[in-house]
């Protein structure tokens, strides 16, 4: 039974992922390692089935009750509500302030998503091996479609319903892995940026309602993000399998393409400022790059530091 004091750690914690998973270049899966509940984490998702779903429903009947509170622990749902809670109350806070800051200093915002995917690529690049042709082979694949994809991406998959669905599948099926950035993935397909505003809209709709402004807003708002959280359930129970069956079975090869496809997404922080610089009338001058490189330096600090504790967690279990 998981006590009161227990549910609030756990929900600081979620806090925590929630934050690193909205900002690109920094794994939520990474903090849950950082905290001690990666593997609890793991266990809990894949410990969700049809079964015991429909053993918590059966509930409703008296005779069943016993039984739907035995799925209910099997299922660690107290664990799993505390978390997403703290995660979902965390990336609306933090992608509230990312679209500000990518409307009022893009520049800086997105030298600071350089910073932290460079970062990210150059510690996980410890952990792949290009011993063999297959794994090299997997390696040049991901950059290049990375590579391609993160030039592309904003102008050319646009933003309909079956992109964001596609898009919250792949986002949060990556969140849960250490290292790979649900939100560095959403750049890559085009979709950060929409999303950061399309959320930020809707909570602003939400909260209109308490101070009488009506529904309407709302419900205009709500279609991207329900059609991303749709994708984002049916990528955790599908697309985050089909990964850990591809890191079981052919885990050097996995690795050596998941981290390549960050090592290409380096080029999307560089053209989403030349888009802007564009588009405004700027060019690359001295003062554009020094300011991008300079808040870049700022991100690979804060993945060094997270590298640092994960990495003195991870010492200390062995």
């Amino acid at each position: 039974m998981t006590t009161s004091r227990e549910l609030v750690g756990i929900f600081l914690r979620g806090l925590c992922m929630g934050a690193a998973d909205a900002v690109p270049g920094v794994s939520g899966g990474t903090i849950a390692l950082i905290t001690g509940i990666y593997e609890r984490l793991i266990a809990a998702i894949t410990a969700v089935t049809p079964l015991r779903l429909y053993r918590v429903v059966r509930g409703i009947k008296a005779p069943y009750r016993d039984d739907a509170r035995a799925a209910l622990a099997e299922l660690d749902m107290g664990f799993l509500v505390a978390l997403i809670a703290g995660v979902g109350t965390a990336v609306v806070t933090v992608l509230s302030i990312v679209s500000y800051l990518l409307a009022t200093y893009p520049i800086h915002t997105f030298g600071f998503f350089f910073g932290l995917i460079a970062a990210s690529a150059i510690v996980l690049y410890r952990d792949v091996r290009l011993d063999t042709r297959g794994r090299i082979v997997a390696a040049v694949s991901g950059f290049i479609l990375a590579f391609l994809v993160s030039g592309q991406a904003a102008s050319t998959l646009g933003t309909g319903s079956v992109m964001i669905f596609v898009a919250g599948a792949i986002a949060v099926s990556a969140m849960i892995l250490p290292g790979i950035s649900g939100s560095l993935l959403l750049i890559l397909l085009g979709q950060y940026e929409y999303m950061s505003n399309a959320l930020s809209e809707f909570v602003r709709s939400v909260l209109g309602i308490l101070t009488g402004n009506g529904i309407s807003g709302a419900i205009e708002t709500a279609p991207p993000v329900i059609t991303f959280m749709i994708g984002a359930v049916c990528g955790l129970f599908t697309v985050a399998y089909a990964v850990r069956f591809a890191l079981k079975r052919y885990r050097a090869a996995t690795i050596a393409f998941l981290v390549s496809l960050i090592v290409g997404a380096l080029r999307a922080p560089v053209v989403r400022v030349d888009e802007h610089l564009t588009q405004t009338g700027g060019v690359w001058t001295p003062t554009v790059v020094g300011v991008f490189v300079g808040v870049a330096v700022i991100g690979a600090v804060a993945v060094g530091v997270l590298d640092y504790y994960a990495g003195a967690i991870e010492y200390s279990r062995e």
